[in-house]
């Protein structure tokens, strides 16, 4: 949806939920010392200011990122990398998924981000004007992401991240996870989608648990946030050892 700005949500629980497990995941596909291809599908600006006033408008990172941050007994990379960038940025400076991904890939590793919205990208392209692995791409992210598969470097991660605000956008992310499937056999797949009351995520649950992917893993918590009962994760291709990692992410939000 072109209406679509994050900055409204930045920081929000599943916000959470989601960036702890895609830091776990680039974590562990980096420990392998061969590059590897980062993609998104809808990759919104990729940097969020959570002292704006759209982000106070909603207060959605008080119950997410906020609190979270003021938990000592939680110990994970990806809060180690919000303080870093805090130190280095300054207070309430928030990393999308694209500065997630930008701050724990090397140096020979590549980066495309899909975004059509015209404010986000050009926000988006600001962003990361410096960064000479970084491909903008303003386009439709399930076209461009497809278009462009199997890229160089091969072994890869792609993250699909829409706003959802389209009943029809559940079971079209699932059958765009089954046609990059067949078209990258070996790409890590990673799907977030919200948890409503209404239930619409079931539908597309259902189609990818019976499509028989390799190595399916789904997450899904409980999150104190406006309009959204909870936060589901699903990955195909997950790598060995990840399931541990997502247990102890989910243990916060118990």
């Amino acid at each position: 949806m072109l209406s679509y700005q994050h900055i409204y949500h930045a920081g929000c629980p599943a916000d959470v939920h989601k960036h702890a497990i895609l830091s776990s995941l680039i974590v562990k596909m980096t420990e392998k010392e061969k590059p590897l291809s980062y993609m998104e599908t809808h990759a919104g600006r990729g940097v969020y200011d959570l002292q704006s006033a759209e982000a106070v408008k909603t207060g959605e990172a008080n119950d997410g990122i906020f609190s979270f941050m003021k938990r000592t007994n939680l110990s994970h990379p990806y809060f180690k990398l919000i303080g870093d960038i805090a130190m280095e940025y300054g207070d309430g400076i928030y990393p999308g998924s694209p500065m997630v991904a930008k701050s724990l890939l090397r140096d020979n590793d590549a980066m495309h981000l899909m975004e059509l919205h015209p404010q986000e990208h050009y926000a988006l392209k600001g962003n990361f004007l410096r960064d000479k692995n970084v491909h903008i791409h303003k386009r439709d992210g399930y076209e461009g992401v497809l278009g462009i598969s199997p890229p160089m470097p091969r072994r890869g991660l792609v993250l699909i991240d829409p706003s959802f605000e389209i009943k029809t956008e559940y079971n079209k992310s699932a059958d765009f996870i089954i046609k990059l499937h067949k078209k990258w056999a070996e790409a890590v797949i990673m799907l977030w989608y919200p948890i409503l009351d209404a239930d619409n995520h079931k539908s597309m649950v259902d189609i990818l648990q019976n499509a028989e992917l390799p190595k399916y893993h789904k997450s899904e918590v409980r999150v104190k946030s406006k309009g959204m009962k909870g936060s589901g994760v699903i990955m195909i291709n997950t790598p060995y050892g990840l399931d541990e990692d997502i247990k102890h992410i989910e243990k916060w939000f118990a």
